[in-house]
């Protein structure tokens, strides 16, 4: 059965947004991992937007099930993967202005830098994660700087203004799940995902772990976090 990945970067968001305490991003994956989720999943950015390198270090401690450390693969991010020692490295490519993530990495074009990434990840015994967009050259390049997965970017389905663009992008991230499983990749998915367009992605079937934030923190401010997690856990369960 396919896993939920939560994602509570935009807890913090909320904490920075006033500089304090509260809310704190460690009581807020304790609280999804009671209600079900299999695994939290953090950002920590270059400019420390949200999510801090104390919030890294306390989830690392308290974390049951999994912690995923997205990341850019830059040389300071992996000294520090390699120090906390997270359970998975999703690399991710990353600019300062904008607001979320805009984008898969571009695996072909930048190979040797990932791929050393890749490798000095691996010696410290760690797995990692390529965050890409449903193509298959991206997919075969994951695969050649050695990532053990791949996670699909799903935005471009997410964004489809109508049912028929929506279908042609489910079509793509369909055949990225058989082109990766084909490769030996183990396939997570995430972005844009929400209580309603999950019922698709998670009915193809081969993902292994859906990575979710935004939607479900936007619906734990008006039912709670535990509700809120509890209510996507189910979702994917029944697809």
């Amino acid at each position: 059965m396919a896993r939920l990945g939560v994602n509570i970067d935009h807890v913090a968001t909320i904490r920075q947004a006033r500089g304090g305490a509260e809310p704190d991003p460690v009581a807020a994956a304790a609280i999804a991992e009671l209600a079900g989720a299999d695994g939290i999943t953090i950002h920590l950015r270059e400019d420390r937007r949200h999510i801090q390198d104390r919030d890294l270090k306390l989830l690392r401690e308290t974390v049951k099930t999994r912690l995923n450390l997205e990341m850019a693969a830059t040389r300071e991010m992996i000294d520090i993967a390699l120090s906390v020692k997270p359970d998975i490295c999703t690399l991710v490519p990353e600019k300062r202005q904008e607001l979320t993530t805009e984008g898969g990495l571009d695996v072909r074009i930048n190979m040797q830098n990932i791929a050393e990434a890749v490798e000095r990840l691996h010696e410290g015994e760690l797995s990692v994660s390529l965050f890409i967009d449903p193509d298959p050259d991206q997919i075969k390049a994951a695969d050649k700087v050695g990532a053990d997965y791949i996670e699909i970017h799903t935005g471009a389905f997410a964004g489809a203004r109508d049912w028929k663009r929506q279908e042609q992008e489910l079509i793509k991230i369909e055949n990225a799940v058989k082109l990766a499983a084909k490769l030996g990749l183990g396939v997570n998915a995430g972005h844009g995902l929400n209580y309603i367009n999950i019922k698709k992605i998670a009915a193809i079937g081969g993902i292994g772990e859906y990575n979710i934030g935004h939607s479900i923190i936007s619906r734990a401010v008006l039912v709670g976090l535990d509700r809120a997690v509890r209510e996507m856990v189910d979702l994917i369960k029944y697809a």
